[in-house]
């Protein structure tokens, strides 16, 4: 697969099949991009596993923390990496040593390794690699909107709105 573009009902259809969801590199911090999206993953309906050596026998957002996938104790759908370029490499073998094989390897954004992706493909796992969850979820269900992240408009100034939705900001007064 060229991991350069992913058709849009590539990324949803992974989106709506998987239901476990291993984030590799998973951080307590709160300011950290980990976080939100296993933050979001969460309120989305996944189960979200974090794995985090450092953090192991820990909770972030109160689910509990691994120190590798070796260690989850029931299957998990797909994993999420938040680990450099680097480290892709080994945590495809991970997955490898896994049964059953998780069905997908995602990798963050600025996170590839086209080795490791034909190798994980070789044993007939998806991948997608470049890309976040999160927004891909939401620019594909429609919930980026007018703020102009990923709506393909570039502009300065919000949209009307259309009648029978609520107004997003400050109103003027009323004269």
């Amino acid at each position: 697969m060229d991991h350069n573009s992913y058709p849009d009902d590539y990324v949803a259809e992974i989106l709506h099949s998987v239901k476990t969801i291993a984030v590799v590199g998973a951080s307590p911090k709160e300011v950290r991009p980990s976080y939100f999206v296993v933050k979001y993953l969460l309120a989305k309906g996944y189960e979200v596993i974090p794995v985090n050596p450092g953090q192991a026998g820990n909770r972030i957002l109160g689910q509990q923390v691994y120190a590798s996938l070796a260690d989850i104790p029931h299957p998990v759908d797909m994993v999420d990496v938040f680990r450099g370029s680097e480290a892709l490499s080994g945590i495809v073998d991970e997955m490898l040593a896994l049964k059953p094989l998780p069905k997908v390897l995602w990798s963050q954004l600025r996170v590839r390794d086209d080795a490791a992706a034909r190798k994980a493909e070789a044993a007939g796992i998806r991948v997608v690699m470049d890309r976040c969850p999160k927004i891909e979820f939401g620019r594909l269900s429609g919930e980026i909107g007018w703020t102009g992240v990923n709506s393909r408009v570039i502009s300065s100034k919000k949209p009307a709105v259309q009648a029978g939705f609520q107004a997003l900001g400050i109103r003027s007064p009323k004269k």
